[in-house]
């Protein structure tokens, strides 16, 4: 079972993956994949609806809009410059701990949404990322040991950047993390149970089908379950909050000489076993 929603920004509704491959809408047994469904043991629900052979589940219709896995959550975490090779790339140090900032939850955006250069972007960069959505509520520093215990699943994401807001306009990273269509994730969720090792996969990047990126999630500086035992000293994580984990080296920004992007790219990422997204570049 893979967790999906379907239809017109701003108008999806739940539905599920299963495992022969139908498509099948939840819209009528859950309202939608929010803060209250982790919460209130909605992931326990959705699994024993499917088990159950999704009584009144109709297919979800063909060529249907996905939408972003989850709904808009309270908050994205990111983690700069979280894979060595990056880091050098990027400059400006090798981080001793986790490099923390926020993108704006209006930047969220579908697996295939179109991404959209803003006015004034000159330097327009990819990141693919692994994301870990949060399922039960981290009040309080969890222990690293109990931290994935929190997860309800993982899924891909892509940090897009525009890096002369990021780096050349001063103050935090924000204002070249946040701007509309800047944070897709999907194509769906996968749950916990389901990816063994959130430190064995890999993850990769093509920008007009030349391939850009290509890493382990092993390489990491610092895993999943530390990021979420981290976090948690500075900020509740509430069920549905995204981390984005970092991207390996590759990005634009990093070559010689650097390549951002244009309107009419495709950037296409994914990582192993998690699916893949896919955008078109247009102008703002």
């Amino acid at each position: 079972m893979k967790l999906i929603r379907f239809g017109e920004p701003g108008r999806e509704e739940p539905g599920v993956i299963l495992e022969d491959g139908r498509w099948i809408d939840a819209s009528g047994q859950f309202h939608d994949y929010d803060e209250a469904f982790f919460a209130l043991g909605g992931m326990e629900a959705l699994e024993a609806w499917v088990e159950d052979g999704c009584p009144d589940g109709i297919a979800i219709p063909p060529g249907s809009r996905l939408g972003p896995p989850i709904d808009r959550p309270s908050k994205i975490v990111c983690i700069g410059k979280n894979y060595l090779e990056h880091a050098k790339e990027f400059g400006e140090g090798i981080p001793t701990e986790p490099v923390l900032f926020m993108k704006a939850t209006s930047a969220w955006s579908g697996p295939h949404d179109d991404v959209i250069r803003p006015e004034g972007s000159t330097k327009l960069d990819y990141e693919v990322e692994l994301a870990v959505v949060i399922g039960r509520t981290v009040s309080g520093i969890v222990a690293e040991s109990e931290a994935l215990e929190h997860v309800a699943g993982y899924a891909v994401f892509c940090d897009y950047s525009e890096r002369a807001f990021q780096k050349e306009m001063g103050g935090q990273w924000v204002k070249g993390k946040s701007c509309d269509s800047f944070a897709p994730m999907g194509p769906w969720l996968t749950p916990v149970g389901q990816v063994s090792d959130p430190q064995a996969l890999r993850l990769w990047c093509h920008v007009n089908g030349e391939h850009r990126q290509n890493g382990w999630t092993g390489d990491m500086m610092f895993g999943a379950a530390y990021l979420i035992h981290y976090i948690s000293r500075f900020m509740s994580l509430l069920p549905g909050d995204v981390i984005a984990t970092g991207t390996p080296s590759g990005v634009g920004m990093g070559m010689e000489p650097p390549r951002f992007l244009q309107p009419g790219d495709c950037v296409e990422c994914g990582v192993e076993g998690l699916g893949e997204l896919r955008q078109r570049v247009v102008a703002g």
